[in-house]
């Protein structure tokens, strides 16, 4: 092979999308357990589960709907993670096989744009930490005049303490991600505790499990549940939708298959029903004593009147929330913003971009009541996510039989160039994956009225992540079949050194 012909397109290389070299595939399956567990023990999980006692559902029909989620995500999880720890290659680099070196930035973006999404309700619920502990000590903080219309929704108050947060996490971006480390630490010892501090608390108000297991689900009727559960479970897939697509982001680290296979089986389903029941039980015992469901653990810590322990609390999740903040939904997004242009685009202005975007989303509504929480966020987006799933994994397995061309993925003109850097099968495939469910979206979020499509399209968003990995998956075999595709043989990778870029086998 000519070594001037497997050199890297600059434009498509960078150190950070290059291949992981085997001397630093180091995680073994308890870092991937280890990794899922941190990932899970956060208030938005909390959440995620207490706003469907929010919604109707008791207990157990809570967490098996949220055992069921993870487990159907695990499995493109582990699908997509397997391109990762074979080639060493991160999500951006992965998905050029499939929409071309070019076309990679429209599934990439596709996950930006909702890591942007997730950064804001994060970013808001560390800000709202910070105004529950000064509404107490600063009562005025509660009437300061409203600056904002109405239809934000957002009260000055809140408001100040979200930019104060949002400006912390903009300065740590601009520190780097390596400032972050100390408070992971500090997240994976507090958020345990925390959690366990909360589920005692609920047991003894409520003098035991009994009262809250004797709970009863809200739902009159049997169609009442189903029409709950379908969007309520998809919702759930798409908590994680977003880390299923760039799972290899994490699995190019790994030691083999066999560790981030298991360590993900360990790791994900396990924590996630876990920490999971914790919020549904402390959820279930706030409507034995005060009459209503709060979902959300900050509103319910501001029920409290103690000030240290309030104040204690909210810092330490302030803390925790901006640890899991940077790691979880700022180093994917700045990837993917850098995989737009490599040479121009950096870690830190990533950071900034998914900072600002964060905001222009109104994360605030995002989780201001169960149904925008589940019905609006995690299965609209899931709606994007789920089309993109389907195409790599059809393309990975079914056309390429996984086998990829390393060089070509980094170069402009190679068999991943298709039609000037898109492949149209899988453009086209997203989009016509994404349609049907456009109109049940629109109806959710109120802009055309239920009565405009036949019933049963409008049915279709409540299966938003099945319908668009399914369709897209299946079309794009069937126009990719046909297609002379060049099934890539195992070839060198590159390595950067002293300025150069070398060929090593």
């Amino acid at each position: 092979m000519n070594e001037q012909n497997a050199l890297p397109d600059t434009s498509l290389y960078s150190e950070d999308l290059a291949p992981v070299p085997q001397s630093r595939r180091t995680w073994n399956t308890w870092n991937y357990a280890a990794l899922w567990i941190s990932m899970s023990l956060c208030i938005p999980t909390y959440m995620l589960a207490s706003s469907l006692i929010g919604g109707g559902m008791n207990w157990w029909q809570a967490i098996l709907t949220i055992f069921l989620g993870n487990a159907i995500v695990l499995i493109p999880m582990i699908l997509n993670g397997h391109a990762g720890t074979k080639y060493g290659i991160p999500f951006p680099v992965f998905a050029r096989a499939s929409f071309g070196v070019r076309g990679a930035n429209i599934a990439a973006m596709l996950r930006a744009i909702v890591a942007c999404g997730w950064f804001g309700i994060q970013t808001w619920i560390g800000g709202f930490a910070i105004y529950q502990m000064l509404r107490l000590w600063i009562p005025a903080i509660e009437t300061l005049p409203q600056i904002f219309p109405d239809s934000f929704g957002l009260q000055t108050g809140p408001a100040i303490t979200f930019l104060f947060f949002w400006l912390i996490n903009m300065y740590v971006i601009y520190l780097g991600v390596e400032s972050i480390k100390k408070l992971l630490v500090f997240k994976a010892f507090f958020l345990p505790i925390a959690a366990l501090a909360l589920l005692v608390w609920a047991i003894y108000v409520v003098h035991g499990l009994g009262p809250i297991l004797e709970e009863p689900s809200k739902f009159k009727t049997n169609k009442e549940f189903w029409d709950f559960f379908f969007p309520a479970l998809t919702g759930m897939i798409g908590f994680w939708a977003t880390l299923s697509l760039n799972i290899p982001d994490f699995t190019r680290y790994a030691k083999s298959q066999s560790a981030q296979i298991k360590g993900q089986i360990i790791g994900l389903p396990t924590s996630m029903t876990m920490f999971s029941f914790i919020g549904v039980v402390v959820t279930s015992a706030t409507i034995i004593l005060y009459g209503e469901a709060i979902w959300d653990p900050l509103v319910l810590a501001g029920k409290f009147s103690d000030k240290l322990v309030v104040t204690i609390a909210m810092i330490a999740v302030a803390i925790a929330t901006l640890a899991s903040n940077i790691a979880a939904n700022m180093v994917s997004p700045a990837n993917d913003f850098a995989n737009l242009a490599p040479a121009k685009i950096n870690f830190r202005l990533g950071g900034y971009i998914t900072g600002v975007i964060g905001i222009l989303i109104f994360p605030w509504k995002l989780i201001a009541d169960p149904t925008g929480y589940i019905f609006t966020w995690l299965v609209g987006y899931s709606s994007l996510l789920g089309p993109v799933g389907g195409i790599m994994i059809a393309d990975y397995y079914f056309i390429r039989k996984q086998q990829l061309d390393i060089t070509d993925l980094y170069k402009r003109k190679g068999i991943y160039t298709f039609n000037n850097g898109f492949n149209k099968a899988a453009v086209i495939a997203l989009v016509v994956g994404v349609l049907p469910n456009v109109p049940g979206f629109l109806i959710t979020i109120k802009l055309i009225p239920a009565s405009t499509f036949p019933a049963w399209i409008g049915h279709l968003y409540n299966y938003a992540w099945f319908v668009g990995f399914f369709v897209s998956g299946i079309l794009y075999f069937f126009m990719m079949k046909n297609e002379t595709v060049l099934l890539a043989e195992e070839k060198p990778i590159f390595k950067k050194e002293t300025g150069k870029t070398i060929i090593i086998s």
